[in-house]
């Protein structure tokens, strides 16, 4: 019923006012597609450029703020964010399709992000005197209107991670999240933008292709933050160039694991390579999607990773013996089986395992039982695409040197895993791999959400940071006597 949407469903946000409109779509729960979870707003040309004037003016008086109050605001609106959480999370399962356990996660970890960003912002701020004879000082200034377009997979992390430093760094903003996932993020977002100017935060929704165009061609726009896929990604390229505006995109993965014939692949790290394929089920740019094993060893590791996968309870998140959901939207849902579909045709070998929570109520939602592949070499479509999805293929190597080759056999050059009880070998290893991060013995996140490696090749555009991200979002520049 209309009565159980959430009060930012079919509204977008500009200069503090939640404006109605009225050409909307349904947000639809994956795991129950007959459940409208509530509203997305389908803005028009005019409502963007209303948000982009609206941002710039605030931007006047925003970038000459004081950095101490900035941060106590983060830190206020934080503290009012933890208070919402629980209260949100079924919400964010709905619109999502997450477990409770993923859900609530990710959106402590937005709380998490707010304090540590504006921790670290203060002493970042300070201006650097450079040595040498002549007094140079390393100042930095805001850089005006930050565009912030961000994926379904993961909305709310992958929001706040922009959001939060641009703000931070004195920029206003112009979030536009995914149409088929806003609800939770522009939930959160309501309440942390009460705790700043009007205009600061500012929220469009609606058509990506529209939208996109005109933040990515807009010369008032000067930073342009993206996450998704490559193609888009290279679109996006394409029309910042125009007024060069300055652009971060944490774009697709095609993710290698490495295991060693050394690698101690007990019950505990199997448990590990499975939560490294399997996170949302296997609908994060940074999940393994490949898995290279020593011939000596391939029988054991799909064997042990199939018993694994037969643990795995697929149903609707909100059940707490959940611990894999639905895939996010049909046209996701259906690409994977029909990617799959392909791969058997080809002569491949699909192990599908799991256990249906409800089988009676299975066709209802976009669920799919995770998938091992066998039988296909480098050359094989589902190790050569981006899966996002519950499948993976395994396949195996002869020595190190054909293990790296494979590897880095890719466009992409986001993560990577290396599985082996030789630490030494394992940076060895890593310093040959074209990866953003890798990583030993797992293949997960940084826990330290200030640490951000960007990804390589077709992966990514940015830099590494060790300080939450704020330098995408400012300009530094020298002061001389």
């Amino acid at each position: 019923m209309i009565s159980t949407y959430p009060v930012v469903s079919g509204r977008y946000l500009v200069n503090g006012e939640w404006k109605e409109i009225k050409e909307t779509a349904d947000v639809i729960n994956p795991a129950n597609t007959s459940e409208v979870v509530g509203q997305v707003a389908i803005c028009s040309e005019n409502n963007v450029n209303e948000v982009i004037e609206v941002a710039e003016k605030a931007y006047e008086t925003w970038s000459r703020s004081d950095i101490g109050d900035r941060a106590a605001l983060m830190n206020t609106a934080a503290e009012e964010l933890a208070t919402i959480i629980e209260e949100n999370v079924t919400l964010y399962v709905r619109e999502n399709g997450k477990t409770l356990v993923e859900a609530k996660k990710d959106l402590l970890r937005c709380v998490e992000v707010m304090k540590g960003c504006a921790a670290e912002l203060l002493n970042w701020w300070k201006p650097e005197v450079l040595p040498g004879n002549q007094k140079v000082q390393v100042r930095r200034r805001a850089r005006g209107v930050t565009a912030v377009i961000t994926p379904w997979n993961s909305p709310m992390i992958l929001t706040l991670k922009r959001v939060i430093p641009a703000v931070l760094a004195g920029n206003t903003v112009v979030v536009k999240p995914a149409t088929n996932c806003p609800l939770t993020i522009m939930t959160c977002l309501k309440v942390v933008a009460e705790h700043f100017p009007p205009g600061v935060i500012n929220i469009v929704t609606g058509s990506g292709k529209v939208i996109g165009d005109i933040l990515c061609s807009d010369s008032r726009v000067r930073t342009v933050a993206f996450v998704g896929s490559t193609e888009t990604g290279k679109d996006i390229m394409k029309k910042s160039a125009g007024n060069l505006q300055k652009v971060y995109m944490e774009l697709g993965g095609n993710d290698p694991a490495i295991i060693l014939d050394d690698a101690n692949m007990d019950e505990a790290a199997i448990k590990r390579l499975k939560m490294g394929i399997l996170r949302a089920a296997g609908q994060v740019c940074s999940a393994i999607k490949r898995v290279y094993v020593h011939e000596s060893r391939y029988e054991e590791i799909v064997k042990k990773l199939t018993k694994e996968f037969e643990r795995v309870v697929v149903g609707d998140g909100i059940q707490p013996d959940v611990t894999m959901g639905p895939l996010n939207n049909k046209a996701q849902f259906d690409y994977v089986n029909e990617l799959i579909k392909r791969t058997v045709k080809a002569g491949a070998e699909v192990i599908t395992a799991g256990i249906q929570l409800n089988p009676e109520s299975w066709d209802q939602g976009y669920y799919m039982l995770p998938s091992i592949v066998t039988g296909i070499d480098q050359q094989s479509e589902v190790v050569r695409v981006e899966q996002f999805g519950p499948v993976i293929p395994i396949l195996p190597f002869s020595d190190v040197d054909e293990a790296v080759k494979l590897a880095n056999d890719s466009e992409f050059g986001l993560r990577a895993s290396v599985w082996t009880d030789n630490e030494e070998l394992a940076i060895e290893l890593a310093d040959r791999l074209e990866a953003g991060a890798v990583f030993h013995n797992n293949h997960t996140v940084f826990s330290d959400l200030a640490l951000d490696f960007p990804g390589l090749k077709e992966s990514g555009v940015s830099r590494e940071t060790r300080h939450c991200g704020l330098e995408f979002y400012a300009d530094s520049y020298g002061f001389a006597d």
